[in-house]
């Protein structure tokens, strides 16, 4: 005994000394492109899960990827023994991997159920998969049964068992009815974890006979039923109320194991009168509220992701008003295996020692095998090299061609894991994975870590040097890990620089460089301070920041630790924030934050906000003016100004105005230089050279500016040549032989030294000669003489001064003086498209002859007499239009029709236009003619008028004829049909017969060319009405004495249509009336101003207000809607707001006849013979019905049939509510028609028509075809719905099972 504990000391001594040495093992590199050119071992990448339930309608596919340098083969077995892949030819492996991709269409898919595993392999080594259990899906039928109705009283509890087959997987169970509805579940009601439905107490609404269990198995889709349940609840004998007792568990307590990591589910049911309350609580302990919920109303508790912490006793209390019942149930948590730290691969050098380690846990505890290449260990040849000791495996010493994968094997009865790790033994010189030159950023007096990821085998080791010089070792300021890391604990700017690491081993050596810069801290010189301020004022905080130049800052404000109102009161500035119109919210914490891409500083002060107070009155006024003005960082070209502000004067500062005065070359005078905001103090200024320069600063609030601050330290900039050459440099001639080179001076704050001149440059463009030059000072322009006609000239102007001479100018093109053009252009054509438009075509001039920049031509064209004109008669009119641009074409619009035309056009440049071309005459076409000059309707009449017009004032072209339309019009403005007359070119008056009498008409006439009919004149004008004109006698407030009496149509003598002076002393003239059989007709004449006439009528001898209809500016209006047989009197009125008088005619008798009654033959009257035929035809219909239903009918003995169908699985379900019913033979129904028993009434009151057909819908047979004759659906999941057929009147669309089903699971 004591030896063999020596011989464990010495073994566990061993083993530390190799453990010690193992620590250098070299990790695998995650870098791809070092893992590319690298000797592996297979690694498994993708594998299906352990347990795999197959669909027998799809192929089975079997993942297995693996990963490996070379690339890996594969091989697998079934049941633990080889299995062939190549010798199946249903089995399918996917080229370049493991997959295997099983075809079990037409085949038995039983066959190929079993154990599976694959295997990777290569010279390095074999990895395994997990083994992967193979199951086809089960949807077993529901075992036959016949369910006695069950009969209770209420209050009573209730269980119904549901008892699904076992399916794989097992399915999921709920509770509907006949019309697959969904039961309402409730604290009452409720469904168990086993599916059962349990009631707590039964109520009378309970009775139902179509308690139906469903299970739906997901893998098969498909839904089995069991056969319904009729459950009838008595209130003959209720139970009495009573304390709460458990139906599930029973007793009072109950054991629950559950596995480490699964959903632990406690389930408690009580019954009770009334119903009771569940809760939960574990006993001396917490519930885990985070992994914890309820379900079923608090009758399941769940907790997930179980840990061994969950195990001891958890407590359900079921409460009423009557009692407390309590069922404790004990909580055991055992555990498959589970990683604590599973093997990782590892990569020796030769010699090297390594060690492999599998640390597992479980309840109970895990049982560890080892395996190499798949071979269990104890089975593989020996290796004197590898020692085990349960779960570690040890390398020593390996040896090149050493490489396996090793596989570790923890299993219990729960379940297993398989795990692989390779071992490879590889020689490789260093390599250095940090990125070459990489720069690294820090804050002084922060950690500084410098990376040198490297990979070699054996293990490279890392130095560090400094600017490739000094070496580094590990002290006080630098630490260098054992992963070649170099840290800095506190880094200073002097540790910046640029840093190189050296990986060496045995095989070779490597370096890398990267570089160090230590930034300055960023830091708040100036934080905002604690301010009180009034409701209502403004107020700022000021933030004064420093960092370092080389990162780029942000500014962030907060309020109260939270972003900034979105309130446009909220101003930030560059290191300000400004609060305008304070309110009581805007009181709390204000911070500023100032973020680099390195670090950050953060201030905050409070703000107080306090009661206005009425006095003193606040005074604003102007700034007053900053003081302590100096100049640093000064240089050649910039200069830092900073000053310290005065007093705002209660008006915050917006900004500072900077001004300069040149003491050299304008003593005296100030010239603003540049604006920056009020919250800063400083401002970097750009400088000119050979400037005297003495600064001043003005401070902008909403008063006004306050006065200048006094004048800097005078600051001498030195001169220098000039930076710039004058601008706006241009070159134009202006006469014919010259050339005035042209530009804007330089101003003196532009000379930038003494001697200021200019050298002015030029030559003729594409002429090979020398530039000319000429030497200016104080002048702005030269003129260069004896130049060609319009030539270009390349132009260059220089600055000069003592100091040396500007930027080399750019060359700029001008032009020499321009001349008249020498000549016209030639062979003008001209191309007349139409009557009013023409195109004029001509030779352009030839540059040379142009001497200048064309600028276009111009084109002189008159129009010297129309063709139907004699010479002489007409008025000549002269137009032009300039064409820009190098045209030789152009087009005349708005040409007078028919005309004769002259025609010249002349070059044009910028000192003028040229000669003449030669003079074209061409003449335009005819077009269409103007309107004839006037149209009048005279001689109006009973049924004609006359009409009379003159010849158009513009005939554009040889007068055709004329054109007459016209329409009648009646009193609504309806247009009647159009007439159409032509007349010859002589003829100006014609007389329209076969009118209508007092009709209005509407007259169209137009003049005609040989181009058509030009726009017409209108006019309008009324046949004369047919009536008899009545002067009634009228007393005072009585009607006429004697009415007028119509008679056959009697023409009179009318008042002229149109009337040029109206009778003197009245507005109104004739009245005539007249009946049709739309109304009464009134027209009349009129000659007043007013705008607004109106027709008034009553009834004779009435007491009635007169009615009145507006007739506005027409000289008849119709009456409509008078009765037949009654007599009117109306009359005329004429009123206008602006005049007080009202002008009216005499009242006009009009007697509206009575309407003869008329015999009208029915018989010949086309509605009435369509309704007889409609008649006919619904008789014919109804006698063919009848005689079909009369050959269809038959008794059948129903009650036979029913007696021979007692299965209750094929017994006919009712249409309307899917329940099982009962059959009554035709015999029964003759009474009453009365519905069948257990069938339901429609709401209207109806009853639903008994069938006699012998179909095989009655007795289950051929039905809707949603179910198999084991109660089982068809085509559950493919969403088609079927009718339900009903008869009678009805008709409903019976709910689809399949939706049904879906809609719960």
């Amino acid at each position: 005994m004591d030896g063999k504990k020596k011989r464990l000391a010495g073994f566990s001594g061993v083993l530390l000394m190799i453990l010690s040495h193992a620590a250098s093992a070299l990790e695998v590199p995650l870098d791809p492109k070092v893992l590319e050119g690298l000797p592996q071992p297979p690694t498994i990448t993708l594998q299906s899960p352990k347990d795999y339930i197959f669909d027998p309608r799809e192929n089975i596919v079997i993942h297995c990827e693996a990963k490996g340098k070379p690339h890996p083969g594969f091989s697998w077995t079934r049941n633990g023994t080889h299995f062939d892949v190549e010798g199946d030819s249903k089995v399918l492996m996917k080229p370049g991997s493991g997959t295997l991709v099983i075809d079990i269409s037409g085949e038995k898919a039983e066959a190929y159920e079993g154990t599976y595993q694959c295997v990777a392999h290569n010279e390095h080594g074999s990895a395994l998969s997990n083994k992967v259990v193979i199951r086809q899906s089960r949807s077993p039928l529901w075992t036959k049964e016949r369910n006695e109705a069950i009969v209770v009283q209420m209050g009573v509890f209730l269980v119904l068992q549901c008892r699904p087959p076992a399916g794989l997987p097992p399915p999921v169970i709920f509770w509907m009815d006949n019309n697959f509805q969904r039961l309402p579940l409730d604290k009452r009601v409720s469904q168990a974890l086993n599916g059962d439905l349990y009631f707590s107490n039964v109520l009378p609404e309970d009775s139902r006979p179509d308690y139906i269990c469903y299970a739906r198995f997901p893998h098969t889709q498909t839904i089995q039923q069991k056969q319904p349940i009729s459950v009838t609840v008595l209130n003959s004998s209720p139970e009495v109320e009573h304390r709460p007792g458990f139906m599930t568990p029973l007793g009072a307590t109950s054991t629950k194991m559950v596995l480490r990591g699964e959903t632990l589910a406690l389930e408690c049911i009580a019954e009770a009168l009334p119903t009771p309350d569940i809760s939960w609580q574990k006993v001396g302990g917490e519930l885990p509220t985070s992994r914890m919920s309820f379900h079923n109303f608090q009758k399941t508790l769940q907790i997930h992701d179980v840990t061994e912490a969950d195990a001891g006793d958890y407590r359900c209390k079921a409460t009423n008003r009557l009692g407390v019942a309590q069922h404790v149930i004990r909580v055991t948590v055992k555990a498959a295996p589970f990683w604590v730290g599973a093997p990782r691969n590892l990569i020796l050098a030769p010699n090297e020692t390594g060690i492999l380690t599998c640390r597992v846990g479980g309840d109970p505890k895990p049982k560890i095998s080892w395996f190499v290449n798949g071979v269990p260990i104890d089975n593989s040849p020996k290796d004197r090299s590898r020692k085990v000791d349960d779960d570690t495996v040890i390398l020593s010493h390996v040896q090149s061609g050493s490489s396996a994968v090793y596989q570790c094997n923890a299993s219990n009865e729960f379940g297993y894991l398989l795990a692989n790790a390779f071992v490879s033994v590889l020689a490789e010189p260093p390599r250095v994975l940090t990125p070459p030159n990489r720069v690294y950023q820090v804050i002084t007096n922060n950690p500084a870590i410098l990376h040198c990821a490297s990979f070699g085998s054996p293990i490279p080791i890392i130095t560090w040097f400094k600017d490739s010089q000094i070496s580094i070792k590990n002290g006080d300021h630098y630490v260098i890990h054992e992963n070649g890391t170099l840290e800095i604990h506190v880094a200073q700017p002097l540790n910046s620089g640029k840093y190189t690491c050296i990986a060496t081993n045995n095989l070779g050596i490597r370096e890398n460089h990267v570089y160090l810069e230590v930034k300055e801290p960023t830091r708040i010189l100036k934080p905002p301070e604690y301010t009180v301020v009034q409701r209502g004022m403004s107020t700022a905080f000021d933030c004064k920041v420093k960092h370092d130049p080389s990162l780029v800052p942000a500014m962030n404000w907060l309020k109260d630790d939270g972003e900034l109102p979105d309130d446009e009161r909220f101003v930030v500035g560059e290191e300000r924030l400004t609060i305008k119109d304070v309110a009581d919210g805007d009181e709390g914490t204000y911070t500023c934050v100032m973020n680099t891409t390195l670090d950050q500083d953060s201030a905050s002060a409070v703000l107080t906000v306090v009661e206005a107070t009425p006095a003193p009155a606040i005074v604003y006024g102007k700034p007053d003016p900053p003081t302590g003005l100096e100049l640093t960082d000064q240089t050649e070209r910039s200069v830092q100004l900073s000053w310290t502000p005065g007093d705002e004067h209660n008006s915050p500062t917006q900004n500072f105005l900077i001004q300069y005065e040149d003491l050299l070359h304008w003593p005296g005078v100030w010239v603003n230089l540049t604006e920056v905001g009020g919250s800063t103090t400083e401002a970097q200024l750009n400088l000119s050279p050979y400037i005297y320069y003495s600064f001043r600063v003005l401070a902008v609030n909403h008063v006004g500016s306050s006065e200048p601050s006094q004048p800097s330290s005078q600051y001498r900039t030195n001169p220098a040549a000039p930076d710039e050459n004058p601008s706006n440099v241009e070159g134009v001639g202006k006469t014919p032989d010259n050339l005035v080179i042209s530009w804007t001076r330089l101003t003196g704050f532009q000379s930038n030294g003494p001697g200021l001149v200019y050298k002015v440059q030029w030559r003729q463009k594409d002429v090979d000669e020398d530039w000319l030059s000429e030497s200016v000072a104080n002048v702005s322009h030269i003129v260069v003489s004896g130049t060609p006609t319009y030539v270009p000239y390349e132009i260059k102007v220089q600055a000069l001064n003592d100091y040396g001479n500007g930027p080399e100018p750019k060359v700029v093109i001008g032009y020499s003086g321009e001349d008249l053009p020498l000549s016209g252009p030639d062979n003008v054509q001209v191309m007349v498209h139409n009557s009013t438009l023409a195109e004029v075509h001509w030779e352009p001039v030839s540059p040379s002859s142009v001497r200048g920049r064309l600028q276009g031509y111009t084109v002189y064209y008159q129009h010297e007499r129309g063709l139907h004109e004699a010479e002489g008669e007409a008025t000549k009119e002269e137009h032009t239009l300039t064409f820009s641009g190098n045209r030789s074409d152009g087009r005349l619009p708005g040409l007078r029709p028919y005309s004769l035309y002259s025609l010249s056009i002349r070059a044009l440049n910028s000192k003028g236009e040229g000669p003449s071309s030669q003079t074209k005459m061409f003449e335009t076409l005819e077009g269409v003619p103007g309107p004839p000059s006037f149209l009048n309707v005279i001689n109006p009449n009973l049924d004609s008028l006359t009409l009379e017009w003159g010849p158009p004032k513009q005939n554009n072209g040889r007068l055709a004829g004329y054109t007459l339309k016209y329409q009648p019009v009646n009193s609504t403005g309806e247009l009647g049909p159009l007439q159409i007359k032509n007349f010859l070119a002589n003829e100006t008056t014609f007389t329209l017969d076969d009118l209508n009498s007092s009709m209005l008409y509407k007259f169209y006439l137009s003049a005609k060319t040989i181009k058509g009919s030009g726009p017409a004149i209108v006019e309008e004008a009324v046949t004369v009405v047919d009536t008899i004109r009545t002067q009634p006698t009228v007393e005072a407030g009585k009607g006429p004495t004697e009415p007028p009496h119509p008679t056959s149509p009697i023409t009179q003598s009318p008042s002229p249509l149109f009337h040029n002076v109206p009778p003197l002393g009245t507005a109104f003239g004739t009245v005539n009336t007249s009946i049709s059989e739309e109304g009464a007709v009134i027209s009349w004449d009129y000659f007043g101003r007013h705008k607004n006439v109106y027709v008034e009528y009553m009834v004779e001898n009435s007491k009635d207000d007169w009615k009145k209809e507006l007739a506005n500016s027409s000289h008849w209006h119709m009456i409509k809607g008078l009765k037949p047989g009654t007599s009117y009197r109306v009359r005329v009125v004429a009123r206008d707001p602006a005049d007080p008088m009202v002008h009216s005619t005499d009242e006009v008798l009009v007697a509206v006849p009575a309407v003869p009654s008329r015999q009208v033959d029915i018989a010949t009257q086309g509605w009435f013979i369509g309704l007889m035929c409609a008649i006919a035809l619904l008789i014919l219909v109804l006698l063919i019905v009848c005689f079909i239903k009369r050959n269809k009918g038959g008794k059948y003995p129903v009650k036979e049939k029913e007696d021979a169908h007692q299965d209750p699985e094929i017994q006919p379900m009712k249409e309307d509510d899917g329940t099982f019913g009962e059959y009554r033979s035709m015999e029964s129904d003759t009474e009453d028609h009365k519905p069948l028993k257990g069938s339901r009434t429609p709401s209207n009151g109806t009853v639903r028509r008994d069938e006699s057909d012998d179909s095989l819908v009655d007795y289950g047979e051929g039905g809707d075809g949603q179910f198999n004759e084991d109660g089982s659906f068809i085509g559950q999941y493919s969403g088609k719905k079927e009718k339900d057929t009903h008869e009678g009147n009805e008709s409903s669309e019976a709910p689809s099972p399949v939706n049904a089903m879906n809609s719960f699971v």
